[in-house]
């Protein structure tokens, strides 16, 4: 059964971010090595990203590498970026197509140089498109993200340009890569795990978080929409009580 119709389009989240995880025990199953896992993920990001057009969710956060998996086996971690260099090549003709900009967020200069040119481009030819928002986390994690715009606040203090007293919610929001991107009204997670990992650690604060069994290569738009009418069937009350979002 479609669940795309149960969905009340008048409460979309604007912003969704997803932890695309399970591709290796996803292999493993099959008999495959993980790498295997990684490219039938690819299908799952293209089904979620054209979802997120239908339904009207303006950007769409994916998980793709974080700063921890650099310590993955090297073969592994070179086969991941081969994967992204032929992949963003591949599917950014699709993506300009579908009206989708394209984003990335973490430490990209880490990158090998290659994907880093791949990923450029593919920003550049999208940068005008308006239907979704795609960001990708590539190399990175929310740690390294707050500790950087901690470093870039403090050298801003030791200049003169902002005194201590300016430091609030809204000047951190300004120094972190998400800066140009509303917080994720949704969070989900794939294959059974229950943690974030180190995943938009300040940006989840108010999210609702949805969590699955299913793994990232199986996961297709009926999964979405799942998560979706979960998000709906939820109040969100960010502190107050349940009088009072009533009442309002």
């Amino acid at each position: 059964m479609d669940l795309k119709y149960k969905i009340d389009t008048g409460n979309i989240p604007q912003h969704v971010a997803i932890i695309m995880d399970g591709n290796g025990r996803w292999a493993k199953q099959q008999g495959e090595d993980r790498i295997f896992g990684h490219y039938e993920g690819v299908n799952s990001v293209r089904e979620i990203v054209e979802a997120c057009g239908e339904l009207g969710v303006k950007y769409l956060t994916l998980y793709a590498f974080s700063t921890e998996n650099w310590n993955r086996p090297k073969e592994e971690v070179d086969a991941l970026m081969e994967l992204l260099v032929s992949t963003i090549s591949m599917e950014t003709p699709n993506l300009n197509k579908k009206g989708v900009k394209l984003h990335a967020i973490g430490d990209i200069t880490s990158l090998p140089q290659s994907c880093q040119n791949e990923l450029q481009e593919s920003i550049n030819i999208t940068a005008n498109n308006t239907t979704v928002n795609l960001i990708l986390a590539l190399s990175y994690s929310s740690k390294w993200e707050i500790i950087n715009a901690v470093k870039q606040i403090a050298t801003q203090v030791q200049n003169g340009t902002i005194k201590t007293t300016d430091i609030n919610a809204n000047l951190i929001d300004n120094y972190l890569t998400t800066s140009n991107f509303p917080d994720p009204a949704l969070m989900i997670r794939t294959s059974g795990e229950h943690r974030i990992s180190n995943f938009l650690l300040w940006q989840l604060a108010y999210a609702e978080f949805y969590f699955t069994d299913t793994l990232w290569p199986d996961f297709r738009k009926n999964d979405f929409y799942k998560a979706i009418l979960s998000y709906q069937n939820r109040e969100r009350r960010f502190g107050k009580t349940s009088d009072q979002i009533n009442n309002n």
